[in-house]
């Protein structure tokens, strides 16, 4: 035990010196419950913990740099220059960013997510229906450059992510977006293609999004993607919509696939949370799913989850 504490005061004092630097430390922690068909119809406890170190620093002439590493998304601490491992890097001036590492392709940088808020194990989110826009994303290796460049109300980018092995051409993407105000309520659109190259097949996505925000905390999202050659898939598409009151946020996510033939995957997300302050918050969902398996049948499941998120 003293050990522990030991570290713990050291670890403390250093990300203290390092803060000081240019480096902070967040995190955050889950505890609750799960339950439902997807864990196999036990309530079982739920626990996570994640630790992100970022850094940033400045040149000279302005320009600005840094990048993360999220040690949740890592393999046992190790790093690999050649693959991504977590981290995120950028340097930034006037003529944009560029982002390497463990970042959003363009497609997905562009168009906006139905999901709305948050539950200890993205249970409104994993639903068979959910599409988070980054079908091609991780084609590769997972390590995906992007650059991207803003003025005014719009912005742009357009991402590479290469096959280290050279059998493949490179993953490639571009996307746009443009925000503005009509009559108090806020817009967002989104519009993005992608394409890869995967032995004999060349799969590709087009997809866009518009988001909403009005008074008295309502906010809706929807977005659509088209296809081709991607295993059967043809088309998604899927609608998101919030609330939000004081401390209190409620969503409700639906979508679904169009495929070749029997499947059409579909489900619903719900999600509800309590904010208490200093970082803590109550969250609850619900996910379900269907997928049919013969004209005349289909295949459902469920899950829940009920918990604490803390965020430092």
């Amino acid at each position: 035990m003293k050990k522990v504490l030991f570290a713990t005061t050291a670890l403390v004092a250093s990300a203290g010196i390092a803060s000081a630097q240019g480096v902070t430390l967040s995190g955050m922690a889950e505890m609750g419950i799960v339950g439902g068909d997807v864990y196999g119809n036990e309530t079982q406890f739920w626990t996570d913990v994640d630790v992100t170190f970022t850094f940033a620093g400045e040149t000279d002439n302005g320009l600005t740099f840094g990048g993360s590493v999220d040690l949740d998304e890592t393999t046992a601490f190790t790093f690999n220059g050649t693959t991504q491992g977590g981290e995120t890097i950028f340097i930034s001036g006037a003529f944009g960013t560029l982002t390497m590492g463990d970042t959003d392709g363009a497609l997905d940088w562009a168009m906006q997510d139905v999901g709305m808020n948050a539950t200890i194990d993205d249970t409104h989110t994993t639903h068979a229906g959910y599409n988070g826009n980054n079908v091609l994303d991780g084609v590769y290796d997972g390590q995906i450059a992007r650059y991207d460049y803003s003025f005014g109300d719009f912005a742009f980018a357009a991402s590479v992510e290469l096959d280290d092995t050279g059998a493949n051409d490179p993953m490639w993407s571009v996307g746009a977006k443009y925000s503005a105000n009509f009559s108090g309520i806020d817009l967002g659109f989104g519009i993005g293609y992608q394409t890869a190259s995967v032995g004999p097949l060349d799969p590709s996505a087009l997809g866009a999004s518009i988001e909403a925000k009005f008074g008295g905390g309502f906010h809706v999202i929807g977005n659509y993607t088209s296809f081709d050659d991607l295993g059967g898939l043809d088309a998604h598409y899927g609608i998101g919509l919030g609330y939000t009151t004081g401390p209190i946020s409620l969503s409700v996510n639906y979508g679904q696939y169009e495929t070749t033939g029997v499947g059409d995957p579909r489900g619903v997300g719900l999600q509800a949370a309590y904010d208490l302050g200093g970082g803590a918050e109550i969250q609850a969902g619900y996910g379900y799913s269907e997928v049919d398996l013969t004209p005349t049948t289909t295949a459902d499941a469920n899950q829940f989850s009920l918990g604490v998120a803390m965020s430092f």
